[in-house]
């Protein structure tokens, strides 16, 4: 964790009175007039990064599917750009990608990257086959072609040996 202001103020000081002679009373002035600014310095900062937040939530805030462009995704809880929303990137939010997506509105389907890495994962997919296999797993789960075998597969004949014929 960081040094607080009143240790830092007190380590400038500190390197402040060792190359000059000062009095105690010009060691508290100069003590607090360091801290006052490091405060101030600190509000500054921070009152910075809260109006940036704001400004990407506010520029994104009417519609937020603008905030995913060709090239980036805007993450709308910190205005950050990038290529995707990781998991990660969104905890440190405290949030999932459902709870993202619910919270500004997104369909859940929606991608949280930049529309061409999305084209592009969606291109190698249909290379590979996707779309095809993807249909047969659901022709198989419904169960509309359960009994049909597939043109062109063999058939499996299950035969039942001796011992377990004569058992039965």
């Amino acid at each position: 964790m960081g040094k607080s202001l009143v240790e830092m103020a007190a380590e400038l000081v500190q390197a402040q009175c060792s190359s000059t002679s000062m009095s105690a009373e010009e060691m508290v002035q100069s003590l607090q007039s360091t801290y006052n600014v490091l405060h101030s310095l600190q509000h500054d900062e921070a009152r910075g990064a809260a109006t940036e937040a704001g400004q990407a939530q506010g520029a994104f805030s009417d519609k937020p599917e603008k905030s995913i462009q060709k090239h980036k995704i805007v993450c709308l809880e910190c205005g950050e750009e990038f290529k995707m929303l990781s998991p990660k990137h969104l905890f440190s939010h405290g949030l999932t990608g459902r709870e993202y997506r619910q919270k500004w509105g997104l369909s859940l389907r929606q991608p949280l990257c930049a529309k061409e890495l999305s084209d592009r994962r969606k291109k190698s997919g249909k290379a590979r086959g996707l779309p095809e296999n993807l249909r047969k797993a659901i022709v198989a789960r419904s169960g509309k072609g359960a009994k049909k075998a597939p043109t062109g597969a063999k058939k499996t004949v299950v035969r039942k040996n001796k011992a377990s014929a004569a058992k039965s």
